[in-house]
């Protein structure tokens, strides 16, 4: 069983759309970011630098638990457990890491600012709203150049590479981002956003 503690965050939708499409057993910890429940002793004891999502595997490697954090590491960790969404073909495995990192390193953090300049700025800051919006379309581009004749982002199979793109993409309306300007990403978006799996995944936590 694994124990996911989240909340719907584009971070925290990610271990919830993995777990939906692996159909793993797993029980939901909602943890209300907005009510600072990330700071709690409870969580921290999970997490120590009190961001989710994060989950405990009751059945972990040796059959003990094993706790981890970190969207990135949760996805991989998931794929080596099962077998599933990541290759075992190193050059066709670093494929999916390559762009796991892409969204990692890139697309998380600059989706994230814009979000924060557009939304949750105390003031209005033009600077920030130019240098983080520019470098969120150069991604698009770059999304949208790789998408050109593939249908996923790693081997042209369905991987941890799209199911960390996707949430962030998801937002694309808290980007200011019209996904028409970008054709591949819609498809490719669409497409995935029809999968049931995704779908659950996506409204977790329910409520």
């Amino acid at each position: 069983m694994i124990e996911l503690y989240t909340w719907k965050t584009s971070n925290g939708r990610k271990a919830s759309i993995m777990l939906e499409e692996l159909g793993l057993p797993y029980n939901v910890h909602p943890i209300n970011i907005g009510n600072d429940d990330q700071f709690t002793p409870e969580f921290l004891a999970i997490n120590p630098n009190s961001k989710i999502p994060a989950i405990v595997d009751t059945d972990g490697p040796g059959g003990k638990p094993y706790t981890l954090f970190e969207s990135g590491a949760i996805l991989m960790y998931l794929a080596e457990k099962t077998g599933k969404l990541m290759p075992q073909e190193m050059a066709a495995r670093y494929q999916v890491i390559q762009w796991l990192m892409f969204q990692m390193g890139g697309v998380g953090p600059i989706f994230g600012q814009v979000h924060h300049f557009e939304r949750a700025a105390k003031e209005d800051i033009p600077y920030g709203k130019k240098r983080y919006g520019t470098e969120c379309r150069r991604l698009y581009a770059v999304m949208n150049a790789h998408l050109e004749g593939r249908s996923y982002f790693a081997n042209d199979e369905y991987s941890i590479a799209d199911i960390a793109i996707l949430p962030w993409v998801a937002r694309y309306e808290w980007q200011l981002v019209d996904l028409s300007e970008f054709p591949n990403v819609k498809r490719w978006f669409d497409s995935l956003m029809a999968r049931p799996a995704v779908q659950r995944g996506m409204e977790i936590p329910a409520g």
